[in-house]
């Protein structure tokens, strides 16, 4: 069974999400074209290089895909996209992407989500939880008032706050599944076999 660990608000817990390996995102989504589609017109300001879209927004570039009631998305100078996702009251924004070099996959939910890909940050702001998926299954999950992905770092932190109606605590909740045992090797087994218990044991008082 997972562990669970419970930290208090004031806590700030740097958490490398997933004991198996680092959290790192599909670093070939980077050189795949970025598509956005939403229910409402789109604002396209091309002097200040900002579009702003409402009414199920879907952004997709590769495995990243963000999703929110609505999305502004801006390209910097020198070519870097930031993309800030806001949630409506009946939904969250969500953010899911692919693990590099693997089949698992991370997951996000927050008020506000903001993305930098110049800095390579993901911040989930109010009532933000983050998740790990071995296929259709939770192995690890983060919740907090404020999770920040930095994955140049491979790192979460994550920082609890006020009370809200997804977390009534305020409190910082990490389930992290157990690392995967490693099969042990032939001259271990053989070590292991000849152990015996101790016959002292549990006679001191």
């Amino acid at each position: 069974m997972p562990s669970t660990l419970l930290v208090r608000p004031v806590l700030l817990a740097a958490l490398a999400l997933g004991g198996a390996g680092p959290a790192s995102a599909d670093r070939n989504d980077r050189s795949k074209p970025l598509t956005l589609e939403s229910d409402k017109p789109c604002t396209v300001d091309l002097v200040r290089q900002v579009s702003v879209c409402s009414g199920n927004v879907v952004i997709a570039q590769g495995t990243l895909q963000i999703r929110a009631d609505r999305v502004e998305l801006r390209e910097t100078a020198d070519g870097y996209r930031q993309a800030i996702a806001i949630g409506s009251a009946s939904a969250p924004a969500l953010y899911r992407q692919r693990r590099d070099g693997s089949e698992e996959h991370v997951e996000g939910s927050a008020d506000r989500v903001e993305y930098d890909a110049r800095a390579d940050t993901l911040r989930f702001i109010g009532n933000a939880q983050v998740r790990r998926l071995r296929g259709a299954v939770p192995s690890e999950e983060i919740q907090g008032s404020l999770i920040l992905w930095d994955n140049t770092a491979e790192q979460f932190t994550v920082q609890g706050g006020a009370p809200s109606p997804g977390n009534p605590t305020g409190r910082v909740r990490a389930v992290l599944a157990p690392r995967e045992a490693s099969a042990p090797t032939a001259a271990a087994a053989a070590s292991s076999a000849t152990l015996r218990p101790s016959g002292t044991l549990g006679e001191r008082q």
